[in-house]
């Protein structure tokens, strides 16, 4: 049997089971364990087996990942998501659309101490979707708008995506969270930008103008006073964990621990966070991780068996042989992340694809050093991740957003995120075409 064959059946057994509603990780394992038996029989993969969760688990930086899904969940049973949209309207409440685009606001803010898209559409759906639905937006709109809003989680550091694909690239997490910096403030402009331009392309999604507050004063001045002292906690989080990182006070592993125990202190300030909130903070902390993990796993068998193949190397060898232009290698990766984004979810994608594109990527030439290549990528795929989770048929923020608006068809979401899969569009254009766009901030890092 040919080596391409092999992968093909090994990936096909992998979609079937899938299909089937197996778990992921689950999937990977049997898909994997199947191909490495089938090419080096039961005696060496006994022994892979072995070694395998220690030779994974042993990794130092892997402890980040549940240490920002701990602050993460801080930030969210401690009602942190409650001021930081209170603020966001204060801000944006003047302008046609202005609450909408607050909400996009507030999911940045909160993205920027969750890092993770899911969490940051439920949160910041529960707490906005109702104003929303007073001030007279259309479910269209509201809930395009929030299921857009949570991809800001992962694309704004901290994120765990880049996280995992920093473990798995061998790339300084320092650096990648610098350069996520830039496009997801685009990403977030790019979001406020199309949706003032839709209210008024489009009329009857929104009211002319946001007057009313959410629980705020309508005298302006103590109106807005409150606001930014409500903030005041999460900004003091924000500058404590990436200042001490980029200034050389601590690793990211220890910024995510100083961040998970400095969010912890701003929640039990606000008084929102109880004795069960905190017992479920470690309770979901604890089974996220744990799902992480089981992936990571069941990737690493799956890879095993793919790598036994030469399958990757071969693939690069193909590819270069096409003489193809990089960019287009790159774009056809990119499009390739979209569709695969359509049946799987984020981690699962980095974790099943990184270790095969990664070295072909890095084989091409862009004029540009190794390191600066791998980072640039590793924002390109954050970015078309992004990506998958707003497109259908899939799109699991939109999936996420519209189990809490059940009035709301979910056609109709479909076509409320049509307008931020535009302006995704165009920014991974830019960021494409123009690499300096995310390597600026991170060629500042030493």
């Amino acid at each position: 049997m040919s080596p391409l064959l092999l992968s093909l059946m090994i990936l096909a057994l992998m979609l079937g089971l899938m299909g089937l509603r197996v778990p992921i990780a689950v999937a990977m394992f049997v898909a994997g364990g199947v191909g490495y038996v089938t090419q080096a029989g039961w005696g060496a993969f006994s022994n892979f087996l072995n070694s395998l969760a220690f030779s994974r688990f042993a990794n130092y930086e892997l402890s980040v990942i549940p240490l920002f899904i701990l602050m993460g969940h801080f930030a969210t049973q401690g009602g942190i998501s409650k001021a930081l949209f209170g603020f966001a309207s204060a801000v944006m409440s003047r302008f046609k659309g202005g609450l909408a685009m607050a909400t996009v606001l507030a999911s940045a803010a909160f993205g920027a101490i969750c890092g993770s898209s899911v969490a940051t559409a439920a949160t910041i759906t529960a707490v906005a979707l109702p104003e929303l639905k007073r001030h007279g937006y259309s479910g269209r709109l509201a809930t395009g708008t929030l299921a857009a809003g949570g991809t800001l989680g992962i694309l704004i550091p901290p994120s765990v995506p880049l996280v995992i694909y920093a473990i798995l690239a061998e790339q300084n997490i320092a650096k990648l969270f610098a350069a996520a910096f830039v496009p997801g403030f685009i990403a977030m402009l790019g979001y406020m930008l199309a949706i003032g331009v839709y209210v008024r392309l489009v009329p009857g999604h929104a009211p002319d103008i946001d007057r009313a507050k959410p629980d705020i004063s309508e005298d302006s001045s103590p109106m807005a006073a409150q606001a930014l002292r409500g903030i005041v906690p999460i900004v003091l989080v924000f500058m404590t964990v990436f200042g001490g990182i980029y200034g050389g006070w601590f690793t990211p592993i220890e910024g995510a621990a100083v961040g998970a125990a400095a969010t912890l202190a701003a929640a039990l300030l606000k008084g929102e966070l109880d004795f069960n909130k905190l017992k479920y903070c470690f309770y979901a902390t604890a089974q996220g991780s744990a799902m992480i993990f089981l992936i990571f796993l069941g990737a690493d068998l799956m890879n095993s068996a793919l790598a036994l193949t030469q399958m990757p190397n071969q693939l690069a060898a193909v590819v270069q042989s096409w003489g193809l232009s990089p960019l287009l290698v790159v774009s056809a990766i990119l499009l390739f992340y979209v569709v695969l984004g359509s049946v799987m979810d984020e981690l699962s994608m980095l974790l099943l694809t990184i270790p095969i594109f990664f070295p072909l990527v890095i084989g091409l030439d862009f004029g540009m050093s190794p390191e600066s290549v791998g980072i640039w990528f590793g924002i390109l795929v954050l970015m078309t991740v992004g990506f998958g989770l707003l497109a259908p048929p899939v799109g699991l923020n939109v999936y996420i957003v519209n189990s809490m608006a059940p009035e709301v068809p979910i056609a109709e979401s479909y076509r409320g995120v049509l307008p931020f899969l535009i302006s995704d569009v165009l920014r991974t254009l830019l960021l494409l075409f123009c690499p300096g766009v995310s390597l600026w901030l991170a060629n500042f890092i030493t």
